[in-house]
């Protein structure tokens, strides 16, 4: 915290009276960076929702009776809530492989990733991104956006950009949930989460490991599904060893690993 009230005053000194220079704005850049270290929970899942309401009407969302959203809703059926945070789901149609969970509790799956997954090895998928809700992971990474753009608000206030600002803080919003990068602990604790995850639901846990093992395959191909799969692999790291750690658990818990499919 005192970090940050020194940047702000730091700002301040900097830029000369010649300048075009809004002092009241770039004070209330600082005031937001502290605000954003003390937001509710919340607060953080009503910033969150905000984004990803824009993020739907701007995507290719599928509607209730398109297989692919029947498929999803028969395998996540029941599933409504995580730690008090509601749940929702949406299918977008795009041949990138991905999914991902925010603060808000609303959990975007693509097609891309249906396609290539077992129903198992999905919900196991789906599980570690909803791990990362649950854990709080997701709150500390939206934290992190809104200082990020506290920051931008206080260079904006030395130029002509005023007018495009909440759409830039939307945007590192966007950019914060988008390309989340966990640390190996996190990684690890929500790997745990879609692991008892599938228990529960009375699912082999294997299909956790199996979905690594299958992502990690597709990454060592060719063409636009490869690339797609790199850049997933780019914020989750060392893959070859939550493979090994997610299987040995399995085995070591008496589960036998089913034939692979697709």
């Amino acid at each position: 915290m005192k970090r940050i009230l020194i940047l702000a005053v730091s700002a301040l000194m900097l830029v000369s009276c010649s300048e075009s220079f809004n002092a009241t704005r770039a004070l209330q850049g600082g005031m937001l960076a502290a605000q954003a270290l003390s937001l509710s929970d919340e607060q953080v899942q009503a910033y969150v929702h905000q984004y990803i309401t824009q993020l739907d009407a701007q995507s290719p969302v599928l509607p209730d009776n398109n297989p692919y959203v029947v498929r999803l809703k028969k395998l996540t059926s029941g599933l409504n809530a995580v730690n008090g945070v509601p749940l929702n789901f949406k299918v977008y149609r795009t041949n990138d492989v991905n999914a991902f969970a925010c603060a808000d509790g609303s959990v975007r799956v693509y097609t891309g990733i249906m396609d290539l997954m077992t129903d198992d090895e999905l919900l196991g998928v789906i599980g570690h991104e909803i791990g990362h809700v649950a854990l709080k992971h997701s709150k500390k990474e939206m934290r992190q956006a809104l200082l990020t753009s506290a920051a931008l608000e206080g260079l904006a206030s030395t130029g002509n950009t005023m007018a495009a600002l909440t759409d830039s803080q939307l945007g590192a919003l966007g950019n914060a949930i988008m390309n989340a990068q966990y640390s190996k602990k996190q990684e690890s604790a929500a790997d745990d989460f879609g692991y008892e995850f599938l228990k529960a639901a009375g699912k082999n846990p294997w299909a956790m490991a199996m979905s690594f093992e299958k992502l990690q395959s597709a990454a060592g191909g060719s063409g636009a599904q490869s690339t797609a799969v790199s850049q997933l692999f780019s914020s989750h790291p060392d893959t070859a060893a939550r493979i090994a750690r997610m299987s040995a658990r399995a085995s070591q818990e008496g589960f036998k690993k089913p034939a692979s499919k697709k």
